[in-house]
């Protein structure tokens, strides 16, 4: 595994598509070294194929990811911060880059039933519990199993009572860049007692490059009949809903701006795009379920998973008051998350895919992010 900073990392240079090589501003090891929680801290780099990524333990954060565009340009397609301690006391968005869990997205009221008992977590968004409460998986130092120049496994112990939640939890989780210039993160999650698992990876896009503009010009395919409105609050109502004749078709591949200034309740409610997709699954396994499409530097980026549900955020919240890791803000509607998982609130909801997680099964989950060029 290289750790590098910046001096050896100025010197990492990378070819694409028969084009001049172009020297990475990789970000600096020693502004991610250090101690959170009495745990070391570490940056890591990965690279393969046409992929360059870095990666640190806290919150297991993907902080860089380069690859390039139809002229071999590369450019940092995800936003995050320049140091270690940006991330640790939450100075701009707090999820950027971060493993979700162990609840990725939100639970009414951060209460649910199991077996009788009722449990009580952690409320840290309007009243709802968001991303597994106020110290989720995206807070906590994870283990280093092992690491090589293109895979890293993470390990982490979540105690029975953490953040609320029953069990002891234990998760692996790895991220694997591939040689087709994919981006792949395997789950598995075993628990000593019955307990509710939706974990996700919360990397914000920009295919322009972070701080590079606007996403409302990106080309969406969303594969999904239907999505799971949501309330004011963005807890879902229950219902299953078609997305025919709605701003929330993206059957076919649409801009993301063409429909989201449009009248609709649900887009008032999120402000604009910020809910979970029901897909249009063939099977169980791992298929092609969207992708995006940056038509002013060609690069594209598809999703494929084995879950049912696909959460996309437009990047609504953002209010430019934050900078980057590169001195450029993280301004409103420049960048896009889509996170495969499990529905929202599913343990309150009986109609949903249930996120009941026994002892003596394994939870497992993939998610591939997979990069090419137009």
């Amino acid at each position: 595994m290289r750790i590098l900073g910046i001096g050896v990392a100025a010197m990492l240079m990378t070819a694409c598509c028969g084009q001049a090589e172009q020297p990475l501003a990789l970000l600096d090891a020693a502004a991610f070294t250090g101690t959170v929680d009495e745990k070391p801290v570490t940056l890591y780099t990965l690279r393969n194929g046409n992929l360059t990524m870095q990666v640190t333990n806290f919150g297991a954060r993907v902080v860089s990811l380069w690859t390039p565009d139809r002229t071999g340009k590369f450019e940092d397609v995800v936003l995050g911060y320049e140091n270690l301690d940006r991330y640790v006391n939450n100075q701009g968005e707090r999820f950027l880059g971060a493993a979700l869990g162990r609840y990725a997205n939100r639970i009414a009221e951060g209460r649910f039933e199991l077996d009788g008992k009722e449990y009580t977590l952690p409320q840290n968004d309007n009243g709802q519990t968001l991303h597994g409460g106020t110290k989720g998986f995206d807070m906590v130092v994870w283990d280093v199993e092992r690491s090589n120049d293109t895979m890293i496994v993470f390990r982490y112990r979540s105690a029975d009572g953490e953040q609320g939640f029953p069990g002891n939890l234990d998760v692996e989780m790895s991220y694997t860049l591939t040689p087709d210039d994919a981006f792949r993160i395997d789950y598995r999650v075993q628990t000593d007692a019955p307990t509710v698992v939706n974990l996700s990876h919360h990397s914000f896009f920009n295919l322009k490059g972070e701080g590079n503009g606007t996403i409302l010009d990106n080309e969406l395919w969303i594969k999904a009949d239907s999505t799971t409105p949501v309330t004011k609050v963005l807890i879902p109502t229950g219902e299953i809903v078609p997305v025919e004749g709605t701003p929330f078709d993206f059957r076919t591949p649409t801009a993301i701006g063409a429909r989201i200034e449009s009248d609709n309740e649900q887009l008032r409610n999120g402000r604009g795009y910020d809910h979970n997709w029901v897909l249009s699954r063939e099977g169980d396994g791992v298929e092609l379920v969207a992708s995006l499409y940056e038509p002013t530097t060609g690069r594209v980026m598809e999703v494929l998973t084995d879950q049912p549900g696909l959460q996309f955020y437009s990047g609504n919240f953002f209010d430019g008051k934050s900078l980057g890791k590169y001195g450029r803000p993280q301004s409103w509607r420049e960048s896009v998350a889509l996170e495969t998982q499990h529905f929202p609130d599913s343990p309150n909801h009986a109609n949903f895919p249930t996120t009941r997680l026994d002892p003596g099964e394994t939870y497992t989950h993939t998610c591939i992010y997979r990069f090419s060029m137009r």
